[in-house]
């Protein structure tokens, strides 16, 4: 999908690149016209050629052949291909079984892997890219404000969960990933996804959810009183996250790494936790913070190529989701927006999203 903009089961793509020819080939499914009363039309050569850009369509029946013809004549010495990435006591997908057979058949090729170059470039974020981030980000505040709306005690954590899908389906959206409705005891779990607790006076309800349109996704999280007002604790703990929130978008440049983000946010409970007593020492920060601030997003969630020793560079499109989670207050709190990296800093693509404790009660008010 990433280099084709094709989203269709059995696609290949094929980039050759020799003295003699420069051209790209895409196979496609074969028409199968009883197949298609069951599962709708197939996608045609010419909407296929339209929609990606590549020089010729083909159909998947005709590969095995065109293969053996482009390596017989045209003097290839060298196969990229996308087969390794799989651990080595995991099933091999499809992509590793074609090119364990092609070392096989063809011994004497030189096999280089792509998936590695593919990852570098799906990193760095282009126009069209970011676009369709803000506007998921865009579908995302908007089912997210609507179900605060509508939020009151005594409700299902799916109730509310239903309200922001409502929102998607009327903007042709879908879920990026099992979305996260945790109220209470649920919010010390971090990927709690049964949504199934009716909630109580009181309580925090911490979401972490995003809108997916057009292959692209948001990950915001909020954290919501669902009563419509924070208690003097709850502003207190939520205040110490979203210090550590602006002290991570304040630190995210290019040159730093998520790992040092992410020191950052310890650094920072480290002296917040101790000042109201939650600890006692800095070492203590893990009991109560137990995942790292920040991944990649992209076409996925935790988007590929990324890792926490990288160096950002511009067109990075990162999360950051400082959280504090004590479970034997009842209390889960996760804030979440998505950073895209500039020359010399960060852009926040969430700030339309309602974050400080004033505004989401005023939202909330009844």
């Amino acid at each position: 999908y990433y280099l084709t903009g094709i989203d269709e089961p059995e696609a290949v793509l094929v980039l050759i690149k020799t003295a003699q020819l420069e051209k790209s080939f895409l196979f496609i499914r074969d028409i199968d016209e009883m197949m298609e009363k069951w599962v709708g039309i197939y996608i045609r050569p010419q909407q296929a050629q339209e929609i990606s850009g590549v020089d010729q369509v083909l159909f998947r029946s005709t590969f095995k052949d065109f293969l053996g013809r482009q390596l017989m004549f045209n003097a290839i010495d060298t196969l990229y291909l996308d087969g390794d990435r799989q651990r080595a006591d995991a099933r091999p997908l499809e992509g590793e079984r074609f090119a364990l057979k092609m070392k096989k058949s063809y011994p004497l090729l030189n096999y280089r892997d792509l998936s590695n170059f593919v990852f570098s470039q799906r990193l760095i974020k282009d126009d069209q890219e970011i676009a369709k981030i803000r506007q998921a980000i865009d579908i995302t505040n908007k089912g997210l404000q609507f179900m605060l709306k509508n939020m009151k005690p005594q409700q299902f954590e799916y109730e509310y969960l239903a309200d922001v899908r409502y929102v998607y389906n009327k903007h042709g959206a879908s879920e990026m990933f099992d979305s996260i409705v945790a109220s209470g005891p649920n919010g010390v779990i971090l990927h709690y996804v049964s949504n199934d607790r009716k909630t109580s006076e009181g309580d925090l309800c911490l979401f972490d959810l995003g809108a997916k349109k057009e292959g692209y996704g948001a990950d915001i999280s909020r954290t919501y009183p669902v009563s419509g007002q924070f208690s003097e604790r709850q502003k207190q703990l939520y205040t110490i996250v979203l210090g550590a929130m602006e002290r991570v978008k304040a630190f995210a440049r290019p040159g730093v790494t998520l790992a040092q983000l992410n020191q950052q946010v310890i650094d920072y409970y480290g002296k917040a936790l101790v000042e109201i007593g939650l600890i006692q020492d800095k070492s203590e920060v893990s009991k109560y913070y137990y995942h790292s601030v920040s991944h990649f997003l992209g076409l996925d969630t935790h988007d590929v190529g990324g890792s926490m020793g990288l160096m950002l560079e511009p067109g990075h499109v990162i999360t950051n989701e400082p959280g504090l989670y004590i479970e034997e207050e009842q209390i889960g709190i996760r804030l979440e927006n998505d950073l895209l990296i500039t020359e010399n800093g960060c852009e926040d693509l969430c700030v339309d999203v309602p974050l400080s404790i004033a505004d989401i009660e005023s939202i909330m008010k009844r």
